[in-house]
């Protein structure tokens, strides 16, 4: 067994500060790209309610890679219903997840792990 496999995908990821890290530059990676940002930089009108979903996305991410942290936000297919998210926004925003794993140095196994969850994620999230 490699130190990989040992891991949880929590652990791999960094755990809460990785995490952290991560969502932060996943943000900022969708609040510059001009296929989702229109979707993005309205939070920034709302500092409170930005802050709110930043926290979501952290504790989601964490809970879903095996953390401690819990998530108490809505389910996938209630907080995308009606947004009409297109699959090419869809692989836009997947495309920025990777940017940020990518910058944070985490390993490829790990970056495949994200993406798996990513891709079992889009059936709730595009096209909803």
């Amino acid at each position: 067994m490699n130190q990989t496999e040992e891991k949880s995908l929590y652990e791999r990821l960094g755990a809460i500060d990785g995490i952290t890290r991560l969502v932060d530059d996943i943000v900022e990676n969708h609040m510059s790209n001009p296929a989702v940002n229109k979707r993005f930089l309205p939070l920034k009108d709302n500092p409170e309610h930005f802050a709110e979903v930043r926290q979501h996305l952290i504790n989601f991410l964490a809970a879903g890679s095996g953390g401690p942290e819990e998530y108490t936000g809505k389910d996938m297919l209630s907080s995308h219903r009606g947004m009409n998210i297109s699959q090419g926004e869809y692989m836009h925003v997947i495309d920025d997840i990777m940017k940020a794993l990518n910058k944070n140095n985490i390993d490829d196994q790990t970056q495949k792990d994200v993406l798996a969850v990513a891709y079992s994620l889009k059936g709730d999230i595009a096209g909803v």
